[in-house]
Parts: structure tokens; C-alpha cells; sequence
């Protein structure tokens, strides 16, 4: 294993602990419906003043057209909690020297996004009373999928699940991060680069044509990315000045504050050229030096 890749199971741990944690606090942050519905007509009356209310247009498309809503449900679904965990896999064995970055970044937003869960509960779309014209999707194609038809997460556990934590969309910001990973990180093809962008745009297409999510959860799920990316760094530095409080300091790789290693004695670890230009270097200093200490001896008279 890499000297720059952290050790599996502490990255496991403390992905399984915060993750944990986050759905617990997600799960007892649910307000009072009635203020949850106040919150999301709120959200759809200010979209509908600037014109922005892609969601019904799409919501309406996606319950009409099967093809287009029977696989959404299933992107809606499941994409969320399958490439995000592989990205993260990804970038951990390929990309050591980047992951605690984008680890601290993805688990710094996913905590964001539960304050904005409890400052504003928010009934997504989908939950909003009938004469708004809105459609659950999934609820119409539950019979093909393994979801219940009263959310999205799989029968029997509804209930185990907070509904009217629509803003911000984790959705849209963990696909984000996911685009930012493959387009940094991946390889430079053109396909990569079109997956990288066509992810988050199509996770922002279903969100809203499934009826879960306002245009407006999509724009704040992509804030809070933002607002994660901007304290991810700062947080490795407190993590660094916390571990060499207590003697455990170890380079973070990947960050604006890790220290250079000093090059091992004879230019290992160098690319080849740079490691033979080092070497003819140090051999011309010798050679230099050499003659200069020869030299008394050629200009001493002769005996």
C-alpha cells in the first residue's frame, strides 16, 4: 500500500460513523409537516415570479412518459448511494495523493447540508397538496422497483426516512463532487470528460422531473459543495495542527500545506532524466574538485 494512502479500515470507520450519524440527526431534524409545506409553496412561488420552475414542465413529462420516468425512478433511487461510494473507492486506490482532499470535502458538505435540513424542512414536490398538479414518480412505478410508494427508500422502511429534507439536494451536490472528481482526476478522454459533466446534469434533470426536488434544492446543493470545498483545507490544517499536538503528525498529501519530503540519498524516487542529470551533476563537482586539489601539486617545482 501506498505511504500516501491512508489505512482502509480508518477510512471505513469513519466514513460508516459520520455517515451514521448524519442519517440519525437527518431522521430527528424533521419539523412539523405544515411548516415543511409552508417552506416548499415558499420555494415554488418565488420560482414561478423569476421564471424558473423547470420542475413542473418536467414532472409532468416524466409521469406521461414511461421510458423516460420508469428509469429515472431507478436513477433516483439507487445512482445516489452507488457512485458516489465508488468514485470515493476510486479515487482512494488511484489517487492517494487527492483522496483526503476529496474525502474531507465530500463529508465536510454532506454535514452542511443537515443544518440546511433543520433550518428549513422543505416538502419536496412530490409531497405537496393534489391541486398543485405534481406526481410522484417513483410512487407510480413502485411495482417495478424495490422501493415503497411513500418514498424512496426500500419497502417497509418509509418510515425510517426524513421526506421533507429537500433543501439543498444532496443528489445534485454529491453528483458535483463526483463530476469534479472524474474531470481532476480521471482520465483525459473525451468520453470522461463528457460523463463527468453529463452526471450532474442528468441527476439535476431527475430530481426534478421525479418530483423531489425544486430547482432551487438543485442551486442549493450546489452551494453547499461549494461552501465544503472552501472549508475542506482549512479543516486538514486543524487536523494537522491536532495530530502534532499529540506527536502522531503525518503529511496530508493532496493539500496547499503538506511539507516535501527530502529526496532520498542518491536521487531514488527522481524521473530518470532528472535522476542522470543529478548524477553527471555531482560527478562534474568532483571532478572539479579533484583537479582543484591536484592542481598545487602540477605547479610545484621538481625536485
Amino acid at each position: 500500500m501506498s505511504r500516501d494512502r491512508p489505512r482502509w479500515w480508518t477510512e471505513l470507520l469513519l466514513i460508516v460513523v459520520v455517515y451514521g450519524a448524519y442519517s440519525g440527526a437527518r431522521l430527528l431534524a424533521r419539523g412539523d409537516v405544515g411548516t415543511a409545506v409552508d417552506n416548499g409553496l415558499a420555494i415554488l412561488r418565488f420560482e414561478s415570479n423569476l421564471w424558473l420552475h423547470a420542475e413542473d414542465p418536467l414532472n409532468e413529462l416524466f409521469t406521461q412518459e414511461k421510458w423516460l420516468g420508469l428509469p429515472s425512478s431507478f436513477a433516483y433511487a439507487s445512482l445516489h448511494y452507488v457512485v458516489t461510494p465508488l468514485v470515493l473507492i476510486w479515487l482512494f486506490r488511484r489517487r492517494p495523493l487527492h483522496y483526503r482532499l476529496m474525502r474531507t470535502w465530500l463529508l465536510t458538505s454532506t454535514l452542511l447540508g443537515l443544518v440546511g435540513f433543520t433550518l428549513m424542512p422543505t416538502s419536496p414536490p412530490r409531497l405537496l397538496p393534489g391541486d398543485y398538479g405534481f406526481v410522484d414518480s417513483l410512487a407510480q412505478y413502485a411495482d417495478y422497483g424495490w422501493w415503497a410508494d411513500d418514498a424512496s427508500a426500500p419497502s417497509g422502511m418509509g418510515d425510517l426516512t426524513n421526506q421533507y429534507a429537500a433543501m439543498p439536494s444532496l443528489h445534485v451536490g454529491w453528483s458535483i463532487w463526483c463530476g469534479v472528481a472524474l474531470w481532476h482526476y480521471g482520465v483525459r478522454r473525451p468520453w470522461m470528460r463528457a460523463l463527468a459533466v453529463g452526471y450532474p446534469l442528468m441527476t439535476t434533470i431527475v430530481v426534478m422531473g421525479t418530483g423531489n426536488h425544486y430547482f432551487l434544492d438543485a442551486v442549493a446543493g450546489a452551494a453547499v459543495m461549494a461552501m465544503g470545498l472552501g472549508l475542506a483545507r482549512p479543516l486538514l490544517r486543524a487536523s494537522s495542527r491536532f495530530k502534532r499536538r499529540l506527536g502522531i503528525e503525518r503529511p496530508e498529501p493532496g493539500t496547499e500545506h503538506d511539507s516535501i519530503a527530502a529526496q532520498p540519498a542518491g536521487g531514488r524516487g527522481l524521473p530518470p532524466r532528472q535522476r542522470r542529470g543529478e548524477e553527471d551533476s555531482r560527478s562534474g563537482a568532483a571532478a572539479r574538485h579533484n583537479g582543484a586539489a591536484a592542481k598545487p601539486e602540477e605547479l610545484a617545482p621538481p625536485s
